[in-house]
């Protein structure tokens, strides 16, 4: 069955939408693959998408945060965390995770977890 699946899409249902559009557009840069007036979807790689969806305009509401994270594998960790702190985004330290990579977390205008991992040689 999961031949049968191109894409993934990850839909965070936001009350700061406008906040959480732009940091995901304007602070992170990612591409933007489709927009209307209360939804966005963005490129992350390959067959990854995430979107953004106005809770204002939609059957489902926001979490707050709770209970999310996402989790984006980088090449060059130092370098990305490095940017993400100059940037003013106040990530954590990176640190070793027991699955055998480095991590480091911030958080969107939402509450959203965000961590960026790269596995250790």
């Amino acid at each position: 069955m999961n031949k049968a699946f191109k894409t993934a899409n990850t839909i965070l249902y936001c009350k700061n939408w406008q906040q959480t559009v732009a940091f995901y557009k304007d602070r992170l840069g990612l591409a933007v693959n489709f927009a209307n007036d209360w939804f966005v979807e963005f490129c992350l790689a390959g067959g990854a998408r995430l979107s953004i969806a106005d809770q204002s305009r939609a059957s489902v509401k926001s979490c707050g945060g709770a209970g999310i994270t996402l989790a984006l594998e980088v090449e060059e960790i130092e370098a990305v965390r490095a940017h993400m702190h100059e940037s003013g985004l106040g990530p954590t330290d990176i640190r070793d995770h027991p699955w055998g990579a480095r991590v480091f977390y911030f958080y969107d205008p939402e509450g959203h977890r965000i961590e960026i991992w790269q596995q250790k040689p």
